[in-house]
C-alpha cells in the first residue's frame, strides 16, 4: 500500500507540473494572439491626414488639406476648442475630424542651430573692456534686472549688431553674455536660413524664434548676418527673391506683433556696409558696436590669457613680441601662441622662448599674406 501511495503521489506531481506548463503555454499563446490582433487592427485602420484649421463657424469648420485645397466640414465633439491655425487629424475618406494634435513643425530646428550653455566668461576676453560694458548695459542688464527698466518707463533694445574685422572676438562676446545671464545660446549661420523651396526659409526663421521663446531667457546669435540681410535690390531670380522673403520674416520677428520678451538678438558681420538699413534701424538691431583690432594694451591682455598655462623662458621679451604683433586680431594672437608651442615641441622643450614666438608671428603673417594674394586672384 505505501508503494502504491508513492506511485500515486508521483503521478499527481507529474500531472500538476504538466498542467502548470500547459497553463503557462496557454497564457503565452493568448498574449501572442492578442498582440497579433492588435497588429491586424492597426493594419486595417486607414491612415489619417494632418490638416490645418482655416476658419471656425458655429456648426462647421474650414480645413485645408496638404495639397492646398480647402473643405467645409461639420463639427464633431472633438471640434469644440479648435481655433484657426490648429492642426487636426482627419479621416481621408469622408474628411471627418478625429482630434486636435500639437502643431506640426516643418523642420527639425535643432539640426539648423547650435544650442548650448556656453562656458566662456568675461575673463576669457581681453582688450574689449569698453565694448563689454556696452554689451552688458544693452543685453545683460535687461535680462537680469527687467524691473529697473519698468521703473524708468523705457523698453530696452531688442538686439545689437557686432561689426568689425574677422577674429576680433564677436562670437566670444555673444557667448560670454549668454553665460553671464545663464541664458540659452542659440547660434545660427545666416546662410543656412535660406532654403530651397519658396517659403521654407521664412518658416524656419519663425520656428527658430519660437524655440528661443520656449527656452527663454535666450540669446539668438546670427553669425555672418550680411548673407541674409544685405541691401535689397530689384532682382528677377527666384533664389534672390527667396532670400528676401526669409529676410522679411527676420524683420517681422525682430519687430512684429509677438514680443521677444526675454529673447535678445545679437548679429555679427564683417561687412556692415552691405547691410539693409531696415535691420539696423531703431527697434531692431539698433545698437551698433564696433569690435576693432586690439591696441597694444589689448594685445597684452589677450597674450596673457593665451599664455597663462604656458611655460615661458626667462629671456622672453613680451614687449618686443607684442610690438611685432601690431595689427593682429585676437584670433591671430591665439594662433601665434599655439604655433610658438609647436616650435617648442619640435625643439624637444617643455618651455617656450622668445625665438619661438618671433618665428610663430612670422608664420602667421606669412599665412595672412598668402590669403590676401589668393583673394586678389578673384578680385
Amino acid at each position: 500500500m505505501p508503494e502504491n501511495k508513492g506511485v500515486l503521489d508521483k503521478v499527481i506531481y507529474s500531472y500538476s507540473t504538466a498542467s502548470n506548463q500547459a497553463e503557462e503555454e496557454n497564457k503565452l499563446l493568448r498574449e501572442t494572439i492578442n498582440k497579433m490582433r492588435e497588429e491586424l487592427d492597426r493594419f486595417k485602420k486607414l491612415p489619417l491626414m494632418i490638416c490645418v484649421v482655416k476658419a471656425v463657424f458655429e456648426d462647421e469648420i474650414v480645413i485645408q488639406i496638404p495639397n492646398g485645397n480647402e473643405f467645409l466640414v461639420n463639427k464633431t465633439n472633438d471640434c469644440e476648442n479648435l481655433c484657426p491655425g490648429d492642426s487636426v487629424l482627419v479621416e481621408q475618406k469622408n474628411l471627418t475630424v478625429i482630434k486636435k494634435i500639437n502643431k506640426a513643425k516643418k523642420f527639425a530646428v535643432d539640426s539648423f542651430v547650435i544650442i548650448e550653455k556656453p562656458d566662456v566668461s568675461w575673463k576669457h576676453i581681453g582688450g574689449l573692456k569698453n565694448k563689454i560694458k556696452e554689451i552688458q548695459e544693452v543685453i545683460e542688464l535687461p535680462l537680469k534686472k527687467p524691473e529697473l527698466f519698468k521703473e524708468v518707463g523705457i523698453n530696452p533694445p531688442k538686439g545689437i549688431l557686432l561689426h568689425g574685422p574677422p577674429g576680433t572676438g564677436k562670437t566670444l562676446l555673444a557667448k560670454a553674455v549668454a553665460q553671464s545671464t545663464n541664458s540659452t545660446f542659440i547660434e545660427i549661420v545666416a546662410s543656412e536660413l535660406v532654403q530651397k523651396f519658396i517659403g521654407e526659409g521664412a518658416k524656419l526663421v519663425k520656428e527658430i524664434f519660437e524655440l528661443a521663446r520656449e527656452r527663454a531667457p535666450s540669446i539668438v546669435f546670427i553669425d555672418e548676418i550680411d548673407a541674409l540681410a544685405a541691401k535689397r535690390i530689384e532682382v528677377g531670380t527666384s533664389g534672390e527673391r527667396e532670400v528676401q522673403r526669409t529676410f522679411m520674416q527676420l524683420l517681422a520677428e525682430l519687430d512684429g506683433f509677438k514680443p521677444l520678451d526675454n529673447v535678445k538678438v545679437i548679429g555679427a558681420t564683417n561687412r556692415k556696409d552691405v547691410l539693409d538699413p531696415a535691420v539696423v534701424r531703431p527697434g531692431r538691431l539698433d545698437r551698433l558696436i564696433h569690435i576693432p583690432v586690439p591696441d597694444l594694451d589689448g594685445r597684452k591682455q589677450i597674450f596673457n590669457i593665451h599664455t597663462k598655462n604656458m611655460k615661458l623662458d626667462d629671456d622672453t621679451d613680451i614687449k618686443q613680441i607684442l610690438a611685432v604683433m601690431d595689427n593682429f586680431s585676437g584670433a591671430e594672437i591665439k594662433s601665434a601662441c599655439t604655433e610658438a608651442g609647436y616650435f617648442a615641441i619640435r625643439g624637444k622643450r617643455t618651455f617656450v622662448n622668445k625665438k619661438d614666438f618671433l618665428k610663430a608671428v612670422e608664420k602667421v603673417k606669412q599665412s595672412e599674406e598668402e590669403n590676401k594674394d589668393h583673394l586678389q586672384m578673384f578680385g
